[in-house]
């Protein structure tokens, strides 16, 4: 009994640890339902063959308890939060050293901010201007974005809030505005700078103050991260947490007491921990989800009307 009861501790801080990964949680977490299993199984056949009603009773107990805290560690494990065991320093010492060895990486994207050189813009172009534009909360998601020719395949321009490419967010921004039917895709981290990126869109007077367009909210938002029934990459820090206390009044009545909750407890999922692919998928997904607004099939929710309309996407995936 002290050996099974030792085991069961292990699995169920092995399946907690926010130092291993989901698999790992999530093979822990069955091993304790396996072991309650044989527990039960064993432990009656024991208590039958001693004639021990107490024995009888502790390893149902001991077994059932199993059970249920191997089932109920699998269904928290995409909540879970997580920690980064490789640091970013640390990854680049590797990287430097499988590139010594092996050649450049050519896919891998510069720093956004070394690309911010002048580019001579034809003036016939800029008489045109854009239906549809992406703005993401980081450069770095902008210039992954743009990097992969979304913006040719999708006929968007793409900016982040910080005013990437820099070389020509200007001249964009003054295309843009001269679409009065523009649509607006927000995608950012879930964390309260990134929640907070619809709210700066709207009454920054550099973006789009007392403007009627359409504001929709691709994500990551925390409805869609506690909604979804796959793992993610969550994290959690002090920082996030204070910071999530001092979200503007709007940005608060736009999230429900859950999502509070959640985002004041810390916890925050960044968009880098998707794969480009995914990215890609789910913000094509939005601006085909968008095309009809009034449609009863739209994946889009209406969620404020303080002058813009502003729709979120349901979920993310």
């Amino acid at each position: 009994m002290i050996v099974n009861f030792v085991f069961i501790c292990i699995f169920v801080n092995q399946s907690n640890s926010n130092k291993l990964n989901n698999t790992s949680r999530k093979a822990n977490a069955k091993n304790l339902q396996i072991i309650g299993g044989i527990i039960l199984v064993g432990g009656i056949s024991t208590s039958i063959t001693s004639n021990s009603f107490s024995l009888f009773v502790i390893f149902v107990i001991m077994g059932m308890l199993s059970i249920y805290l191997g089932t109920r560690q699998l269904g928290r494990i995409g909540f879970l939060r997580q920690e980064f065991l490789l640091s970013p320093s640390q990854f680049k010492d590797w990287l430097d050293h499988w590139q010594r060895i092996n050649g450049s990486i050519l896919k891998i994207l510069p720093s956004p901010n070394q690309e911010n050189k002048p580019t001579t813009i034809n003036p016939d172009v800029t008489a045109y201007s854009f239906d549809r534009l992406v703005v993401c909360d980081s450069a770095t998601i902008a210039q992954l974005l743009i990097a992969n020719n979304f913006h040719f395949e999708n006929n968007c321009a793409i900016l982040s809030i910080t005013g990437y490419p820099q070389s020509i967010f200007d001249t964009t921004m003054q295309m843009l505005r001269r679409n009065a039917d523009l649509k607006v895709y927000a995608v950012h981290d879930c964390n309260p700078r990134g929640i907070g990126l619809v709210h700066n869109l709207r009454t920054n007077a550099d973006w789009f103050l007392n403007s009627e367009i359409v504001i929709i909210d691709i994500g990551l938002t925390p409805r869609q991260i506690i909604a979804t029934k796959r793992g993610m990459f969550i994290q959690s820090s002090p920082y996030s947490a204070q910071a999530a206390k001092q979200l503007p009044e709007e940005v608060r009545q736009s999230l429900s007491a859950e999502e509070l909750a959640w985002l004041e407890s810390g916890n925050f999922v960044e968009l880098e921990s998707f794969s480009p692919q995914s990215i890609i998928k789910v913000l094509q997904k939005g601006i085909a989800g968008s095309r009809d607004l009034g449609s009863a099939d739209s994946s889009l929710l209406l969620v404020g009307d303080t002058g813009n309309d502003m729709y979120v996407v349901q979920s993310f995936g």
